[in-house]
């Protein structure tokens, strides 16, 4: 499932439909298994459960988006990829990314080694990827990859066989990343966030996303806002003490997904769950095609996925004893 409209009363954060994040998927490229594809998709079309003003295809302009990855399982980030994107003009935008790693990964503020500035923004499905050193990257309009029922949902699951996300679209940012500059040891963790500037300048995280689904339908309404706007570090001392009004069953170190090298030879997808290679490719031309997308596992607890040199090999037979026999002497010998 996706995290579509995660803030209260199933809207979209700050009610804007270009801070709520839908999805992240981080799975292995099916061209070089030494590299993962990151996704993170944002600002839905898709009809809302509860009514939220129209926006443009856009990022929203100025707000830090970043995808977190966490090494070594305390739920601090250790290394991000921070994209912010100019205003909207003329149909046109673009975007300057930024990788941190060590103290500064943990910054709010965009931080860390410019990988590259003025990225086009696609509006058509018609831009090509953009190689900013040892990543490609790719951030525009793309179709929406998830399926639901949304009038079965929301009574008494009576389906009614409509897929209310057909013919709609998210914002991307697809990145290709060699598995090392993910990777400082065999797990991994992964969430995103997105924050807009309030008034005096300062940064307001207005949604995070690693499992799905978990805030959106788990956590009451009056809770949504209040979780959207902390830190995975803080989620077992905020829902998992005694006391707490939420009813949220597990962290945001369970929340964000964990994640296996992929030379383990097992696939995760958005919820840390294992499951077929996704198909499909990400850097296809999307609006008005339903490019194949990754499949959306359950909200199942969240698992790890192993790093590359990780491959566990099979163990060989012992050899027998004996004289080795040819076809005819086995014939012979039975």
């Amino acid at each position: 499932m996706a995290n579509h409209f995660s803030a209260d009363y199933l809207k979209s954060p700050g009610d804007d439909r270009r801070l709520d994040i839908t999805d992240v998927f981080l799975f292995t490229s099916s061209k070089d298994a030494d590299k993962m594809l990151l996704i993170v998709n944002s600002n839905p079309s898709a009809p809302a459960p509860a009514p939220i003003a129209a926006r443009g295809p856009e990022f929203y302009p100025g707000a830090v988006y970043r995808i977190n990855v966490d090494t070594d399982g305390d739920a601090h980030a250790d290394a991000a990829f921070i994209l912010t994107f100019s205003d909207y003009q003329d149909g046109h935008q673009t975007g300057t990314i930024w990788y941190a790693t060590g103290p500064e990964a943990c910054q709010p503020e965009p931080v860390g080694e410019v990988l590259a500035e003025s990225i086009p923004v696609s509006f058509d499905g018609m831009a090509l990827p953009v190689q900013a050193g040892q990543i490609r990257l790719l951030a525009g309009r793309r179709s929406d990859p998830f399926f639901a029922d949304i009038e079965g949902t929301l009574h008494g699951f009576a389906w009614t066989g409509h897929d209310d996300f057909a013919g709609n679209n998210v914002s991307s940012i697809i990145l290709e990343v060699p598995a090392d500059m993910l990777f400082t040891g065999p797990q991994i963790g992964i969430w995103a966030s997105i924050s807009r500037r309030r008034p005096d300048g300062t940064l307001e995280q207005m949604d995070r996303d690693g499992n799905p689904t978990l805030n959106p339908f788990i956590n009451p309404d009056g809770e949504k806002d209040l979780y959207n706007s902390r830190q995975p570090a803080d989620d077992v001392a905020n829902y998992m003490s005694s006391g707490t009004t939420s009813t949220l069953g597990g962290t945001d170190h369970g929340v964000f997904g964990h994640h296996d090298h992929p030379r383990s030879g097992r696939n995760v997808t958005k919820s840390g769950q294992r499951c077929a290679r996704p198909r499909g490719r990400p850097f296809a031309r999307a609006r008005g095609v339903r490019t194949p997308a990754p499949a959306v596992a359950s909200s199942a607890p969240a698992r790890r996925m192993v790093h590359p040199r990780a491959v566990r090999r099979r163990r060989r037979r012992p050899a027998r004893e004996g004289p080795r026999l040819d076809a005819a002497a086995r014939v012979a010998h039975r």
